[in-house]
């Protein structure tokens, strides 16, 4: 096949010649048809109908080399003849359907629209005229213990909400002094976390002035109310700046508040901060810089949800939001020692989030336990009428229900290879000891990966006006694995291989739907790559908690490794805290909370600090 190309292409000029004369005969049998910009022609014989391939000639010239050339980067290979046919014909078949972009007639989507397809993770996997499941509302907590308000800010600062809300309602203390606590450690930490892009401590005082009001008055809202909370910076909030961490949107002002900003509102929370992000939601630099890990100043605090992991893990906010696409709350919460929720795929609408991909973006709470990951989510879960891939689901959450007999999957090569460590193999044990019981389970060995072309192509789709405009060359990362250059990349990826991927989706969901049927649960290392790719493509909710510690001797980066830009070495290496994760069935994150609960009081070490903060 190589030798035949070669061969063609050393007689160029006859290959060209016959591209161009099946051009020009194109031409010749088109003459006589009235032209439509961006379609075919119309026929001048009455009921002839009209036909592919004859748009007017539109675009840049196209060769036989370019096709050569372009058969690299989608990995196919054309004959001779095929080639010339394609280079002959494209500016004529092909070259109209970017009219929408390049024009006569140009057309600017606005933001707010949202893709034709939208991805429901449940209905997937029904068969035709299958009813979806149906789950209870129940949603039964449990307060935090009896004890005594400590004499100490730090100690305070670092109470889960669950203590912090009991507090608030005997009236302990009041909303406005805790608030005061968490705007001061704010502002005395963030020199060395550089976690918060914007404090909102005026707006933030007012909110917890009217929260004492009513508190007083006996309007009590519930366990959120008179807490202080930080948004990941994607999250709208009117008259305060939403960066999205990048350079280019550092003056952005919404108008209005996102969804989620609008519960926590509703639910008498107190937003201190808006909390940073690597910019456009990948890795944990931002405009501002890194954003660093408190238990590890010499490394970041991972991404995207960086500063809400950040904030948490150091006691600078009661719990925070972030988002997830593929780990944006997993890897932080895992890195800073925090608690994670990543719900179902539909179960918090994102109306008033910054889109990366409208098909796997998830909202979801980072605390500093557990049960606090629960209260979050019955505030914000549900739809809201704007957010089409936002359905109606019963949130089934009772802290009383044993864990015991419950069925734990776990894929057996996963715990006894790298990324999983003794703290992961521990947890298994853990499982048993509890009374759950472990199953193994496996999944097919597939190409897991090549679903990302959905990501790849629904983010460069997000952001193809700065991309195209040259603005995304502000963004301070600009490696080889940084946005600017897969947004600009993607602009090269196969529509049918896009189709293909979105097929596959449906087959790996398929085998989710078949695992899952066997277990309530999975217990996976939080980092393994398939778990990442896997769930997040088919929606599933998962539950990241610290289960103990590990030593590194190197700093951990999100990034490539750069050889120019070697990571720090660490001699004797540094204690930091590890966490595992827990994965759901769809729409169940009240079995993964119940037993996260249970591990979580087991392994004994949510409660420890990183040393400084």
């Amino acid at each position: 096949m190589a030798r035949s190309r070669r061969e063609f292409l050393a007689k160029g000029s006859m290959g060209l010649v016959a591209v161009a004369m099946a051009s020009n005969g194109a031409k010749a049998e088109g003459e006589g048809q009235t032209p439509v910009a961006g379609g075919p022609q119309i026929p001048s014989t009455p009921g002839a109908p009209g036909a592919f391939g004859t748009s007017p000639a539109t675009g840049p010239v196209v060769t036989v080399e370019t096709f050569v050339e372009a058969e690299k980067l989608v990995q196919v290979e054309m004959t001779p003849k095929d080639l010339a046919e394609a280079a002959g014909n494209w500016r004529a078949s092909m070259a109209a359907v970017y009219e929408r972009r390049v024009g006569p007639r140009k057309l600017a989507i606005p933001d707010s629209v949202v893709p034709a397809t939208v991805w429901f993770p449940e209905a997937a996997v029904l068969k035709p005229g299958a009813p979806m499941a149906v789950v209870e509302n129940v949603f039964v907590w449990s307060a935090g213990n009896d004890a005594p308000l400590p004499e100490s800010d730090e100690a305070i600062a670092f109470a889960p909400v669950t203590q912090l809300s009991q507090w608030i309602q005997k009236k302990q203390i009041t909303s406005e002094r805790l608030t005061k606590i968490y705007l001061a450690r704010l502002e005395r930490f963030n020199n060395e976390l550089n976690c918060v892009i914007t404090l909102t401590a005026e707006h933030a005082l007012e909110q917890a002035r009217v929260a004492d009001k009513e508190i007083a008055a006996g309007k009590y809202r519930g366990p959120l109310h008179g807490i202080p909370w930080g948004a990941k910076d994607l999250l709208d909030t009117a008259g305060i700046p939403t960066t999205w961490g990048a350079e280019m949107y550092e003056k952005r002002v919404p108008v209005e508040d996102a969804t989620v900003t609008a519960r926590l509102n509703a639910a008498g929370a107190v937003l201190v901060a808006k909390l940073s992000l690597g910019a456009l939601a990948l890795n944990d630099v931002w405009f501002g810089g890194q954003t660093k890990n408190p238990w590890n100043l010499d490394e970041g605090a991972s991404g995207s949800s960086a500063g809400p992991g950040a904030a948490v893990a150091a006691g600078l906010v009661g719990f925070a939001i972030g988002s997830e696409t593929q780990g944006s709350i997993v890897s932080p919460s895992m890195r800073c020692g925090v608690t994670g929720l990543r719900p179902t795929f539909g179960r918090v609408p994102r109306t008033g989030a910054m889109t990366l991909s409208w098909t796997c973006d998830k909202l979801g709470a980072m605390t500093r336990g557990v049960q606090d990951t629960m209260l979050v989510l019955d505030a914000i879960q549900g739809p809201d009428g704007e957010d089409v891939a936002c359905v109606a689901a019963g949130l089934d959450f009772d802290v009383r229900k044993s864990v015991r007999g419950l069925r734990v999957g776990y894929f057996p090569e996963w715990m006894k290879t790298a990324p999983a460590t003794e703290v992961d193999r521990a947890a298994l044990e853990m499982v048993k000891k509890l009374g759950m019981v472990p199953v193994e389970v496996s999944l097919p060995d597939w190409p897991y990966d090549s679903l990302n072309i959905i990501l790849f192509a629904e983010s460069a789709a997000a952001f193809e006006e700065i991309t195209l405009n040259h603005k995304v060359d502000e963004l301070k990362m600009q490696t080889p694995d940084a946005w600017p250059n897969t947004f600009r990349q993607s602009r090269f990826l196969s529509a049918v291989d896009f189709v293909q991927a979105d097929r596959l989706r449906r087959m790996v969901a398929l085998e989710m739907a078949r695992v899952m049927s066997s277990v309530d649960l999975l217990l996976v290392p939080s980092l393994r790559d398939e778990f990442l790719v896997i769930t997040n493509f088919t929606g599933h909710p998962s539950l990241t908690l610290r289960a103990g510690f590990v030593e590194i001797s190197e700093a951990r980066s999100d990034w490539a490794p750069d050889p120019k830009n070697p990571v720090m070495k660490f001699a004797p290496p540094r204690r930091v805290p590890y966490g595992v994760t827990l994965v759901g069935r769809l729409f169940e994150e009240g079995t993964i909370a119940r037993a996260g609960i249970a591990m979580e009081a087991a392994f004994g070490v949510a409660a420890e600090r990183p040393k400084g903060f």
